[in-house]
């Protein structure tokens, strides 16, 4: 009975538990928490984004995103922006994990 209780619990808990920062890309401006702007050099962005391959990969609004098929899966809604004066985050892509990460911190409470 016991056991039974506590993994009643841990399913209806897991979703508030689960931080992982996935990320959906919304067609329209409006459908967004966040417009981004991807840049062509690592030094102009705000944050370094690697894209996982799984869900599991993913981090604690550390740069590691994993994009879901679903808006109701993500945490974030993100709209990729032409221009970057109509961005609220500058990203550039990562070819290795290790690279994730702020470049400027003050932007961190975007992802949040």
């Amino acid at each position: 009975m016991k056991k039974q209780l506590l993994l009643i619990l841990f399913i209806l808990l897991s979703p508030l538990i689960t931080i992982a920062q996935k990320v959906f890309s919304v067609d329209y401006e409006n459908q967004a928490d966040v417009k981004v702007f991807v840049v062509k050099y690592e030094n102009q962005a705000d944050l370094n984004v690697f894209k996982v391959k799984y869900e599991n990969q993913a981090g604690d609004n550390d740069g590691k995103w994993f994009f879901v098929n679903y808006s109701n899966q993500a945490k974030k809604k993100i709209f990729f922006v032409n221009y970057e004066n109509q961005a609220d985050l500058k990203i550039y892509f990562v070819d290795y994990e290790n690279q994730a990460g702020w470049k400027n911190k003050s932007k961190i409470h975007l992802m949040y």
